[in-house]
């Protein structure tokens, strides 16, 4: 399938599939457009031996990428530390810019949910302090935008017709 990470750094290879379903074609009510999703379930843990990973996706022309992060959580054998996980990525002036968007303390607050915090591929997971483990879950979501809607596609399209409007009939006037 197009649009699958290109690179990645980290345990199980980086970000790793659980599922991947395909949506239905969402066909766009102005103008020749026509729209698929596809959306998999994605999960990345850093560690002490894998304090960074970067997810990246192969650029197409046609297609959009968005990484929703749902959640970040310590596993099994995580010490009672500070754990502070950042987030690199590149803002509208295509500067790199990194950001903590986690604190994570077993005793204090063990998770964070981000309820698909979004950002746009490539995107790098840091663990800036802490030896962690801490896992980061999430939903990559590739948009796929195709503008050769077929003649026969866009004439199926319901046309309507608007009716002149009749005037009134007029009764006889009272005296």
């Amino acid at each position: 399938m197009a649009g699958r990470p290109a690179a990645a750094h980290g345990r199980m290879g980086g970000f790793s599939r659980v599922s991947e379903t395909l949506s239905s074609a969402v066909a766009s009510t102005r103008g020749p457009l026509r729209q698929t999703n596809a959306l998999a379930l994605a999960g990345c843990e850093l560690s002490g031996h894998t304090r960074s990973f970067t997810f990246k996706v192969e650029e197409e022309d046609d297609t959009e990428h968005v990484l929703g992060l749902n959640m970040l959580c310590l596993t099994e054998g995580a010490k009672d530390e500070c754990n502070v996980v950042e987030v690199v990525a590149r803002d509208h002036d295509n500067q790199e810019i990194a950001v903590p968007v986690a604190n994570l303390r077993l005793s204090c607050q063990p998770m964070l949910s981000l309820d698909d915090f979004q950002l746009q591929p490539p995107v790098t997971f840091r663990l800036k302090s802490g030896s962690g483990p801490v896992r980061i879950t999430g939903r990559h979501r590739i948009v796929c935008i195709n503008n050769d809607f077929s003649e026969e596609e866009d004439s199926e399209e319901e046309e309507i017709k608007l009716c002149g409007i009749l005037p009134a009939k007029k009764r006889g006037g009272r005296s």
